[in-house]
């Protein structure tokens, strides 16, 4: 792709939504295999059981063919609250488009994803109602959830639905989580996660930004005012390299030229994106690296190469997105570690080493070793560093949950170490997918719904309401799955 064209594109989405004829013609292709399989009246079409919040795609396809757009956004809403953001942001090639059956045959997929954009686009332009209210329980919880990412947005709209009192805290201006910062804009720029977040407002759910648990609510008040908490707090920001001694790596990190995934790719979401130069390299195997790669050659850098210290087979991104980018000019070096970056004021290159696979008894998968004497250099303008995120370790630990490598341990049913709270997404997988968020979120809320009982009125205080809720401001991905996004 030139260059000029590739700027051009910057903010073009891959998944153009479609026309009224578009989506009835595509629509038409379904087979409708599988037909009442969620209901349980049969076997569960492919595309269902590979959607991780389970719609039931071939149902609202057919209202769609049926001229009936506005039952299928409402089929869609109520297995996913933030529906419109997964048909931009899933995975479909990996999920329900890769499963469907007419690629077995040797046919393209039905576009399950655009057609999901579609009806819920459909929704709210007509400003219609996506998620009916449900008759309210006897004993209704007051529910904090903690994040208003994807989980924490999930789970507070099925305790909503369920009639259950919610507060959601969110130590950021407004919600969204990494959906507003962290995913490429050509995938979803902002729309339409705040008219979801103003769907799930409507249903009663109580929003508070720029609230830190544990300085602007203590622990301690947060279990007077809720009988469960959710924690959908996600992840920290970028894992720092080490290039040497600390002192090195500060320097090598203070570079101009030099950044980390998510502050760049933020500064893209912003339409401020910084200078790249020609030559641009990018270190991480995972999604976040290849997003990074495929915005580098958007905003018109004619190289762009991927570092990866391990094969293209042990990458975790996926294979689509590895293959797109191919397609788009971006080149990867395999088995290659960064070990130093060269220039005075500003990037010049990268030194780097080759690196051989050694089994790990530990786990089984391949490690990096160094191979001595096979230092060489790749000039560089532009350095991204893309090789994961922290977990909230301080917050998680002040909330008293028990972790494991890193992450919340949860049971079955979402639960923590500590009886009343619960959590899902990032904080328990080390990073997935949104749809994997989602999923979480609501799974999580059912529980909370089941398991938990209500203390009596006189013995909870109600949070302080700080007037009416600050409107929604949406302006300012541990365990292998999180791999997926960061790629160590």
């Amino acid at each position: 792709m030139p260059p000029a064209a590739a700027a051009a594109d910057l903010y073009r989405e891959i998944r153009p939504p479609l026309s009224e004829e578009e989506a009835v013609l595509e629509a038409s292709r379904c087979l409708e295999c599988g037909r009442g399989g969620r209901e349980g009246r049969g076997r569960p079409a492919p595309c269902i059981a590979a959607c991780p919040t389970h719609i039931d795609i071939p149902k609202f396809i057919r209202e769609i063919r049926e001229g009936r757009p506005l039952d299928a956004a409402e089929t869609i809403f109520e297995a996913n609250a933030l529906g419109g953001t997964c048909a931009r942001v899933c995975p479909v090639e990996e999920l329900c488009e890769g499963a469907c059956v007419l690629v077995h045959e040797g046919r393209r997929a039905v576009a399950i994803g655009r057609l999901q954009r579609y009806a819920t686009d459909r929704a709210f332009a007509e400003k219609a109602v996506v998620h009916p209210l449900r008759k309210k329980p006897k004993n209704p919880l007051s529910v904090g959830v903690i994040g208003a990412g994807p989980a924490g947005l999930a789970c507070a709209a099925e305790l909503a639905q369920l009639g259950h009192e919610v507060t959601v805290y969110e130590a950021r201006e407004g919600p969204g989580g990494l959906v507003v910062t962290a995913v490429a804009p050509y995938k979803q720029m902002i729309d339409p996660l705040p008219q979801e977040v103003e769907a799930i407002r409507r249903l009663g759910v109580h929003f508070e930004f720029h609230t830190r648990i544990g300085e602007d609510v203590p622990r301690a008040e947060l279990e007077r005012r809720h009988e469960a908490l959710f924690l959908g707090v996600g992840l920290d920001g970028d894992v720092r390299p080490r290039l040497g001694d600390e002192e090195e790596t500060a320097r090598a990190l203070s570079l101009e030229g030099v950044w980390l995934s998510l502050a760049f790719i933020e500064r893209v979401k912003a339409k401020s994106p910084p200078p790249l130069g020609p030559r641009v390299v990018i270190v991480g195997g995972g999604n976040t690296a290849i997003d990074c790669a495929r915005e580098a050659v958007r905003l018109g850098a004619p190289h762009v190469t991927v570092l990866y210290r391990r094969t293209e087979a042990e990458m975790p991104a996926f294979r689509h997105e590895v293959e797109a980018a191919r397609e788009e000019g971006v080149r990867f070096e395999w088995l290659t570690l960064p070990v130093k970056l060269l220039g005075d004021v500003h990037v010049e290159a990268v030194e780097c080493v080759r690196t051989r696979l050694v089994k790990d008894p530990k786990d089984g998968r391949p490690r990096p070793e160094i191979v001595e004497g096979t230092e060489f250099t790749i000039p560089a303008d532009t350095v991204i560093w893309a090789i994961g995120q922290r977990p909230r370790t301080d917050l998680l630990q002040a909330l008293g949950v028990e972790l494991e490598n890193g992450v919340v341990k949860v049971d079955e049913h979402f639960r923590t170490s500590h009886p009343g709270i619960f959590a899902g997404g990032d904080c328990i997988n080390g990073g997935g997918t949104v749809v994997e968020a989602v999923e979480h979120g609501k799974r999580a809320a059912r529980a909370i719904d089941a398991l938990v009982k209500p203390r009596s009125r006189r013995s909870r205080s109600r949070p302080a309401r700080r007037g009416p809720a600050p409107p929604v401001k949406t302006n300012p991905r541990g365990a292998r799955g999180g791999e997926r996004r960061e790629g160590r």
